[in-house]
């Protein structure tokens, strides 16, 4: 399965479940998957397990979260994420601000 179908597949079973059946915020949704990354990011901090998938770190879990969510999001306002993952990877290997080099400068984007 490529991210077009299964972005086309979450949303259907999103759809489904009757959560498009009045509109949605946009605001309120990019929200929501912030939250899950928060949410990722509390696993890690803890190195916990999820709840209702123990057998699964909840980092992991949450980030599926946020992916599902994402792709739900694409799928409802007709965005292209794969199409824009594809050209972004492409876009980003030329980028001086992610050369390793330009990176560790004094003002880049390493930490």
């Amino acid at each position: 399965m490529n991210i077009k179908q299964l972005q086309q597949q979450i949303h259907q079973q999103n759809k489904s479940a009757g959560w498009w059946d009045s509109p949605r915020e946009k605001g309120t949704l990019l929200c929501l998957i912030h939250s899950e990354i928060s949410e990722a990011m509390e696993g890690e901090r803890k190195d916990l397990m999820d709840d209702h998938l123990p057998h699964r770190k909840m980092a992991e879990v949450e980030l599926a979260d946020a992916v599902i969510r994402i792709l739900d999001y694409a799928g409802a306002f007709g965005y292209d994420i794969e199409g824009a993952i594809a050209e972004k990877l492409e876009y980003n290997k030329h980028r001086a601000d992610h050369q390793r080099e330009n990176r560790i400068k004094k003002g880049g984007k390493q930490f």
